[in-house]
């Protein structure tokens, strides 16, 4: 009779594990390896959901940024075995909207909670009406100086403009502080285009006229003039050409340049005496335009977004609600700023990083988007190409913008 009644409860306890591991949801989570939150960061963020919600579990896969695109793509159609949340930039929706890649989660957040949260983040996941996603990441580029370069130069005030970068750059290399005063992420990727962006929005430019793409506009010619004559002056580090965003954080922090272009999450990285030569000496400021209080932003903003084959939407949804909330993006909030207004009066997140927070007040309201089109990718990939013949100086800028003119004119 014990022997039965030992069998029983060895089934009940069995049965009772196996009602539990089936009860246990299993979410596929796609992210980026590069810039903004680290992948410690978001491991730490994971954890901590899946400890308040014990019935979900979270598979995380890093790709590089340049990854990205063509993973949630390929991943199209996969069903349960594809990825249930997504990283996506704010270049995409338009694509991914057309292509139905992502579930419309508009009827998800309410109005009370968009009004919470920066506008330009918001646009991040918005494409004709449809809502692809919350907001996670709130970003664009800032120049970075290094002070006691411009100290040891005798640069008593910050440049304004770009024309006084590239002045203070030329005193910094004349007085041999640094062999190259500037460096940039251009190599043939996105980031050169963000850079290039930048540049555009500082000079006042838009790359639509009239309702139709337009490379060939003065400040877009006045951008890659710029970038190639700071190349032609040796005041631009030549290895700009190959270098992404963690290039030029570890030129920069190694002490190699006087000025950088990068995004928020080098601030407190060259500020890290155990991974930065130059902890303490790194200012930030908005990326200058061509007068004075002229500013220049890229909305380098990104989403998370619930893949249309998912099976398991709603805890999709209670996931991506965890990553984005204000609770989770102030306590991890030295590498990317909240999406949330409200965030910036909070002293935890403000500490030791004021100055980057009065620079985000003035680039944030600027920041300039990349153009929306479902054909962004082949777009992309053609002014990288020609920005790219312009640095080698195979091609005038004049040459190579009416090339992009040319290839936008053929966009679906």
């Amino acid at each position: 009779m014990k022997n039965q009644m030992k069998g029983c409860f060895a089934a009940v306890l069995f049965a009772c594990a196996g009602s539990a591991a089936a009860a246990t949801t299993t979410l596929n989570a796609l992210f980026m390896t590069q810039a903004a939150y680290s992948e410690n960061d978001i491991r730490a963020m994971t954890q901590a959901f899946q400890t308040a919600h014990p019935d979900v579990q979270v598979n995380l896969e890093f790709v590089p940024y340049e990854a990205l695109h063509d993973k949630i793509v390929a991943a199209r159609g996969a069903g349960g075995n594809g990825y249930d949340v997504v990283l996506f930039d704010a270049i995409w929706p338009a694509e991914f909207s057309k292509f139905d890649l992502l579930q419309d989660v508009s009827s998800r957040i309410s109005a009370d909670e968009k009004e919470k949260i920066f506008p330009g983040a918001m646009n991040t996941v918005v494409f004709k009406g449809k809502t692809l996603g919350m907001p996670w990441i709130l970003d664009t580029k800032y120049l970075y100086y290094n002070k006691a370069m411009l100290e040891k130069a005798g640069i008593k005030d910050l440049p304004q403009t770009w024309q006084q970068v590239m002045d203070d750059a030329r005193i910094i290399k004349q007085k041999n502080i640094v062999k190259y005063p500037l460096v940039w992420s251009w190599s043939q990727a996105e980031a050169l285009v963000c850079d290039y962006t930048t540049l555009v929005s500082g000079f006042g430019g838009k790359f639509y006229n009239n309702g139709k793409l337009d490379f060939s506009t003065p400040a877009s010619l006045q951008a890659v003039k710029l970038m190639k004559n700071s190349l032609d002056e040796g005041l631009t580090n030549p290895a700009s050409r190959e270098y992404l965003e963690e290039d030029v954080r570890k030129a920069f922090s190694n002490g190699d340049a006087a000025f950088a272009l990068n995004w928020t999450y080098m601030y407190n990285m060259a500020n890290d005496a155990k991974q930065s030569k130059v902890a303490g000496q790194v200012g930030i400021m908005p990326a200058p335009g061509d007068a004075p209080n002229r500013f220049g932003a890229v909305n380098g903003s990104m989403g998370l977004g619930i893949a249309k084959g998912s099976s398991h939407p709603e805890q999709a949804w209670q996931y991506i609600s965890y990553m984005t909330s204000q609770p989770v993006q102030n306590k991890y909030a030295t590498l990317s700023l909240p999406i949330w207004k409200s965030s910036y009066q909070d002293p935890a997140v403000s500490k030791n990083q004021e100055s980057l927070i009065a620079a985000a007040d003035k680039s944030l309201n600027v920041m300039l988007s990349r153009p929306e089109t479902a054909d962004y990718s082949r777009l992309s990939n053609t002014l990288q190409q020609q920005l790219q013949q312009v640095l080698v100086g195979s091609a005038t800028p004049e040459a190579a913008m009416q090339a992009v003119d040319k290839s936008a004119a053929r966009l679906r």
